[in-house]
């Protein structure tokens, strides 16, 4: 099924992002953990695409998987800044074979030795290109905060309005901490004409260790509050797993009385926070 047809039908949406191995001998795990995620009956789930295509074939066959196995509609993401043209045919390839017809077109992050291709600069070349190459339904990325990478987020929307243009069907965002954000994101980009259904991206951080990793990756904007909640309980790892958890309920319930119901965790291949959170959400998303 295409989530252009599962967000269309007006009804809550909770998905969930699982990311592949980065080695062959870890692939069992990983693929466990997305087929218990799998059990819970998300909306759709979606699978993570390495740098430079080093995790590909692995992306390919978890998604297919979640479709086969568990009939779980399935996203494959795919990113183009270290990628050849060439490259990204045999993967669209690869996705027609195994049956999997949602796609995240990225950008993708510059790796860390700076060498990138020369045919893909913007998300949006690579979304106008699949839309080309076969009947898929293609999400693209935005940030609520504004790209790392803008100058402003005037010239951010911009750009996002070229993505839209190229032929997203749906956007999906960055994490974000404070809903408010999310809420004038989303003011500013219908002001500029981007209609298209837009899910938020939301993370459980159930460690302290994983925030220290988002901040030194991005400058999300963390609330007061999220910083108490750090500090009060960030060197308890059972209370900062539960506290973390309660945090992205809470934010999740806000977004849904705020008539907001396209839902995205970014589950960190974690079927235990997963179970969690949709488990306090029982009567709230059905």
């Amino acid at each position: 099924m295409k989530i252009r047809d599962i967000l269309a039908q007006e009804k809550p949406v909770l998905s969930f992002e699982v990311f592949p191995p980065k080695r062959d001998d870890a692939y069992e795990v990983v693929e466990k953990a997305a087929s218990e995620i799998a059990k819970l009956s998300p909306s759709f789930m979606s699978v993570t695409y390495g740098a430079g295509g080093g995790t590909s074939k692995h992306t390919v066959d978890i998604a297919a998987g979640l479709a086969k196995h568990y009939g779980v509609t399935s996203m494959a993401h795919l990113s183009c800044v270290s990628s050849t043209r060439e490259h990204v045919r045999n993967m669209v390839e690869q996705f027609k074979e195994n049956g999997i017809e949602n796609i995240l077109a990225l950008r993708g992050d510059i790796p860390a030795d700076g060498h990138v291709e020369k045919d893909y600069r913007y998300a949006s070349e690579l979304v106008l290109e699949l839309k080309h190459m076969g009947d898929f339904c293609i999400g693209g990325a935005c940030y609520p905060e504004g790209h790392p990478e803008s100058k402003n987020k005037e010239e951010d929307i911009l750009h996002l309005k070229e993505k839209v243009d190229a032929g997203c069907d749906f956007l999906t965002t960055q994490m974000f901490f404070d809903n408010n954000l999310f809420y004038n994101f989303l003011y500013r980009i219908r002001d500029k004409g981007i209609r298209v259904p837009v899910v938020a991206g939301i993370m459980p951080v159930t460690n302290a260790k994983q925030i220290r990793r988002i901040l030194s990756m991005s400058e999300t904007y963390l609330p007061m509050r999220f910083k108490m909640l750090l500090d009060k309980f960030g060197d308890n790892p059972a209370a900062m797993k539960q506290a973390g958890i309660a945090y992205t309920t809470e934010q999740i319930i806000d977004l849904v009385a705020n008539d907001f119901h396209a839902i995205h965790i970014y589950s960190m291949n974690r079927p235990d926070v997963a179970e969690q959170i949709k488990k306090s959400l029982s009567e709230i998303i059905v």
